[in-house]
């Protein structure tokens, strides 16, 4: 388990992109922080890590956004479950994304017990107004 602190949204996606030099498919990352928490931010940096030139916007409205990560065979597939209550359909869709891509999950507390137990999990806290506590296990 790692724990960092970072003093600026900046340096949260740094966090981000330092995670996305580590990882390859298959891989599930499991976010949780309350609303505000760095979540997007978060995925902005680990965005910028696999080289993803798309702005990286929270996916709150239309559940998930779909990025091709350039010249990789897969993608980043970014879910937020905020607005919703996920049923069976939707999480076997995001496990089934997550066998051949890296799949971010905002607000994954909410599914957290159906996914794999070899997931990152990353909790933000808010220390206040642009500091997080980052925890990575």
């Amino acid at each position: 388990m790692a724990i960092q602190v970072t003093n600026s949204a900046k340096e949260t996606q740094k966090v981000g992109a330092k995670l996305a030099k580590q990882i390859k498919p298959p891989t599930i990352i499991a976010l949780i922080s309350d609303l505000g928490g760095g979540k997007t931010t978060f995925t902005q940096g680990l965005a910028k890590g696999l080289n993803i030139k798309e702005k990286i916007v929270s996916p709150t409205f239309v559940l998930e956004r779909i990025y091709k990560i350039p010249k990789k065979s897969y993608a980043l597939y970014h879910y937020d479950l905020y607005r919703i209550e996920p049923d069976d359909i939707l999480i076997d869709e995001i496990l089934e994304n997550a066998k051949d891509n890296i799949v971010v999950i905002e607000w994954a507390e909410k599914i957290l017990q159906r996914l794999p137990k070899d997931i990152i999990k990353i909790e933000l806290s808010t220390l206040n107004d642009d500091r997080r506590k980052i925890k990575i296990s």
